[in-house]
Parts: C-alpha cells; structure tokens; sequence
C-alpha cells in the first residue's frame, strides 16, 4: 500500500473512532475483503479503539493489526460483563485471525474437567488434551472465577490431588479432609458420596462451562418436584438452592438470557432522512451476532416498510432460520412458518430495547462523524432545533445578547455580543457608556442601550437579528420587548435566559408572557445559549473592569492641567502608580518631565510647599 493511501485509510478509521460512544460494547475490525480479524471488548469503546492508533504504539503485534483493518463496526451494551460476554461469542463464531495472536505472549486460562474416575474443575494456563476437556480460554478473569465459584457453590466438587480409584474407595483406603468438614466436598472419596452422582454433577457443571444453563435449570425444576412428590424434602431443598444459584448466576447480565432460544431481535430509528436498522441473533441464550446497517430513503417509506425490508435483508445476509422474530412493531409483511412478536417485558423487551439503544447510537455516532466533516451541518442543525422550538418564523442565523455593569451605579456600562450561525462574530461586538441613567437601574440602562442600538441600525440599514437573548427572565424580556416592538415597531422576537437560587442558568423562556421552553440542561443547544449567555457576561465586565481601572488610576492626572497623554504614560510608566508620582521629589519628575511640566505636577500635588530641589 502506498503512503498516501495508507494515510487516508489511518485518516477514516480515526474518523469512525472518533465518533463511537464512551459506552462499554464490543468491537470488530475488518480486512479489506468485508472478513472479521479481531474481536475486542471495551469499558469504554471510543478510548479502547482510539489507543490502537496511538503513534506510540510499539507492539509488534498491535501494529501488525492496524495495517491490516479496512474498517470498523461495534455494539454497545450496558455493562462491561455484557461486552465480555458478546465478545467471547463474536470470538467462537467468527474464530478471527487475530484473537490469538495478540497475547502479547500471555497465554489465557481455561477451565478443565479431568478424565479422573471423579473428576476436578479446576482454571489452568496448560492445555493438554490427554489430561480432560477444556473450557475457554478466558480472556476477562472475573467471569472465569464467577463460572468456577457457581459450580463449586451448587456441586462441592473435590479439589484434592489424589489419584483415586474405584477399588481403593471400596477398601475405604482414603480419609475424607477439611473440605468435608466445612461441607465444601461430599466425600465421594470416602464412598459419603456416589461416584455415580458425583459424575452426574461434573456432567451438569460441564453443561454450564458450555452456556447450556438453560437446560441445567429445566433438569433441576424437574427434580426438585419430583424430590418433593416423594416427600424427599431435604434434598429437595439442595436442589431448590442449586436452583437459585444458576438462576441468579443467569439473571446478572442481559446479553445471555436462558430463556430465549434461536430468535432474531431487530429495532429501528429513522429521520426525515434515513432510517438505522439493527439485527441482533440470540442462539442458545447468547448474542452471536449484531449488525446495524444505515437505510437511505427514497420514496417517503414509512417505518413498517423500512423494517420489513430490513428482516429480509438481515435474514437473507447472515443465513437466518429462526422462527420468531422480535420486533418494536408489526411491519407491512408476513413471513411464511415465523412469528413476530411485540415484547411488552421481560428478556426479549430488555433485548428489543438493547437493539433500539444501539440503532440510535448508530445514528448519533453517524451525525457525528458527519458534523466533524462538515462543522456547518451541526450548525444548522442546532439552529433548526431552537427555530422548532420556539417557533420562530425564520432560522435564528444573527442571534444577538445584552448585559449590564455597574457597582451601585458608578461607571455603568453594557455590552452586545453578536453570534452568527451559532458562532461569535467578535467584529460586531458593541460596548455602551450609560449616559441617561442615575443610579443603579438596570431596566432603564437596557432601554437606553436597546434603543440606541437598533434606532443606529436601522439608520445604518444594517441587518437586524434574527433571535434577542436578555441575560436575565422576564423583566428584562418585557424591558427589551418595550423598546423594540413598542417603540421601534420591529419584530424581533425576543428569549431570556434565567437563573436559579445558585445563580445557575436553568431555564429558557420564551413568548408573552414568557414560558419555560422543554430543552435539557445538559443538551448541546441549551450549552450553545449559556455560551451566549456567558460571552456577553465576559464582555460586559471585562469593559466594566477597564473603565473602573481607567478611572481610578487616571482620575487625579487628569486634573492637573498643562499635562497632556503622553506625559501621563511617561510617568505611570516609570513610576507605575499616581500615589508614588504624588510622594516623587521635583528632581525625580524633572528627569522624567522635564523642569516646566515638573513644576506644574509638583505645584498639583503640593500647593502649600515652595519649590525646592534636591541638594
């Protein structure tokens, strides 16, 4: 491959990175001919993902990988033991190329059943098939020890080394150990326990090593009803307990239901525009594939046709023969020997909704990474969603924010910041001096600005806003609403944004009388307005921190008459402050004034004292 098409190839896969979700799931990558080479799991999938594409990387194995990968796909879930369950069916599946080999020399551990007369379970990094059959390898620990511990909780199976036979239980040649007496063995060893039952057992546990709990927990529910049509209650009770073991053990993650077998899941989402069609296959109570696929329409489909057509395509693309389909809807077809079913609750809607969640992740991820290629389409995406919800009559394109600044009314000043396509326009920012104001009033100092700022554009024929967000609730929305359409006769709709107790922006009004608009705080476009919100806040203090310094330091040259700018640098410069400039001797302002502006500073500051130079 040459460089430049390596680049590009680096280039679109960081692109799909960078718009997968900080959600836990499992992802795939391709090679160039559509084939799964490596199947992970994630915490955290956008991290998980973005770190093989490190320029740190220096793996041998790693980098082998990613010169391979074509491209991406990944399902979300919602826990991580859900992503390490989905990744290890992806794994027996698809058996991709490079699972094994990017170890990093580790080797994972199994679970292996002896072939002894009473056999041990026991987790081992040695594979030698002579010794018993093997279950993994496990590549996530903490569910390897959870499978261990069900089995060692509902069959207290043996742990001990020793070679045991038949005859040397017969002539009661071993002694039972701790572990029986703390009821973690049953002492089959000792003949306390059948060696036919004890086998049974390891039959059962090897069910469960394979995923079939299904079948384990329909085996038990038959005994125990048998056990208590006998009147065997107590061991009807063992049995109950194992019962609830496997049951609790099945009930900790969604993705593997026991319940559900061979059934085809599909959810749908869709827009003006597109539709997203995920398909999720269950088989033996565990998720072995999941795909999304994005559906552009044509002809205005509705969403039955969309999703009829989806069954179809899903069906036909992975081979499916099951005979129930799961869907959120009936679709606009029938299929020949299949039932769809609308789950209201249990496994299958907890499935439904894990189909539908990933539909819209799909969707968002896609806008996503569209947007990032073309930052204006986020733009006016988020400024259609304020048009839609405030009704307006035209697209909010020049949206345009006052604030006031004052300390008890002392150098009142406000500012205007103007955003455009929801980005600030600084070049058309505007700062006021109140000039009929007294005092602290900032309705009347909002009239002022309000007034002198459109009656100036409309004198200068310059385009007026399309959107007026006040800093502040419903006052200062009736305040500007006074001006500009009582006054000015503009029609210029106008919003506010208020605060809580804490001083925190919570909520957007909007209308007349205002009225809370329905936007989440935490949304992209209520933080778009707090952002507004914000850099007018910052503009109008930073003027009205400048023009407080200003006067403050200055307030005493300017008095002084005969000196002019410049001289008022020059000695702020060399002196830095005017406390220092009035304690200076004559000779000290003589050699930064020069002798006749000297005088006249000296003479300011000092009017009872004759001039006297330095000896």
């Amino acid at each position: 491959m040459k460089r430049e098409e390596n680049e590009q190839r680096i280039a679109r896969l960081k692109g799909i990175v960078d718009s997968m979700p900080d959600k836990p799931g499992s992802y795939q990558f391709y090679d160039g001919e559509g084939t799964i080479i490596y199947v992970g799991k994630a915490k955290n999938l956008k991290s998980r993902v973005a770190s093989y594409f490190h320029t740190e990387v220096d793996r041998f194995k790693t980098k082998v990988l990613v010169s391979k990968v074509q491209d991406i796909s990944y399902t979300v879930v919602n826990t991580e033991e859900d992503a390490l369950l989905l990744e290890n069916n992806l794994i027996k599946k698809y058996n991709p190329k490079y699972n094994v080999l990017l170890k990093d020399g580790k080797t994972y551990p199994s679970i292996c059943v002896t072939n002894e007369l009473l056999p041990r379970i026991f987790k081992t990094r040695t594979i030698n098939k002579k010794w018993g059959t093997y279950f993994g390898p496990y590549s996530h620990l903490p569910s390897m020890y959870a499978v261990l511990d069900l089995i060692k909780k509902m069959y207290h199976l043996r742990t001990c080394k020793h070679p045991i036979t038949q005859e040397g239980i017969d002539q009661k040649k071993y002694q039972v150990c701790l572990d029986y007496h703390i009821h973690r063995c049953a002492g089959p060893c000792a003949a306390h326990q059948s060696t036919e039952e004890y086998r049974r057992n390891v039959e059962e546990a090897k069910e469960i090593l394979k995923g079939n709990t299904r079948g384990i927990i329909k085996t038990l529910l038959q005994r125990m009803e048998t056990l208590a049509e006998q009147l065997q209650f107590e061991e009807a009770e063992k049995v109950k307990q194992q019962y609830l073991l496997i049951n609790q053990f099945c009930a900790k993650s969604e993705v593997v239901s026991h319940t559900i077998d061979n059934v085809d899941v599909v959810g749908i989402t869709d827009d003006e525009h597109t539709a997203f069609i995920n398909y999720i296959h269950v088989t033996a109570g565990s998720i072995n594939q999941s795909f999304t696929f994005e559906y552009r329409k044509k002809l205005n489909e509705t969403k039955e046709e969309l999703l009829a057509l989806g069954i179809t395509e899903m069906r036909q693309r992975f081979g499916s023969t099951s005979k129930e389909i799961v869907v959120p809807f009936i679709p606009n077809s029938t299929w020949e020997n299949i039932v769809l079913t609308v789950p209201q609750r249990g496994d299958k809607k907890t499935l439904l909704e894990l189909s539908l969640m990933n539909c819209k992740q799909y969707r968002f991820d896609r806008l996503k990474q569209a947007e990032k290629l073309n930052p204006e389409q986020k733009q006016t995406r988020l400024m259609k969603e304020l048009q839609e919800k405030l009704q307006l009559p035209k697209l909010p394109y020049q949206i345009e924010c006052f604030d006031n600044s004052n300390i008890s009314g002392t150098d009142a000043v406000a500012a205007c910041v103007v955003f455009k396509a929801l980005k600030p326009a600084k070049k058309h920012y505007r700062k006021y001096n109140i000039k009929t104001v007294e005092g602290p009033d900032d309705y009347a100092s909002m009239k002022e600005v309000v007034r002198r700022r459109y009656t100036r554009m409309m004198e200068d024929n310059e385009p007026l806003p399309n959107l007026i967000i006040t800093d502040g609730g419903q006052g200062q929305m009736s305040v500007v609403r006074s001006v500009v359409e009582d006054e000015l006769h503009l029609q210029i709709p106008v919003a506010g944004l208020a605060k809580d107790n804490r001083h925190r922006t919570n909520e957007l009004l909007y209308g007349n009388p205002p009225a809370t608009i329905a936007i989440k705080t935490d949304s992209e476009l209520f933080r778009i307005l707090t952002q507004i919100q914000d850099e007018v806040h910052r503009f109008a203090i930073t003027f009205h921190r400048d023009k407080r310094s200003k006067h403050q330091l200055h307030s005493e040259l300017d008095e002084i008459k005969g000196i002019g700018p410049k001289t008022k640098q020059l000695l702020l410069g060399q002196l830095k402050s005017v406390k220092r400039i009035q304690e200076a001797s004559i000779d000290t302002l003589t050699t930064i004034a020069g002798k006749t502006k000297a005088a006249i500073i000296y003479q300011h500051f000092h009017p009872d004292n004759s001039l006297q130079t330095e000896q």
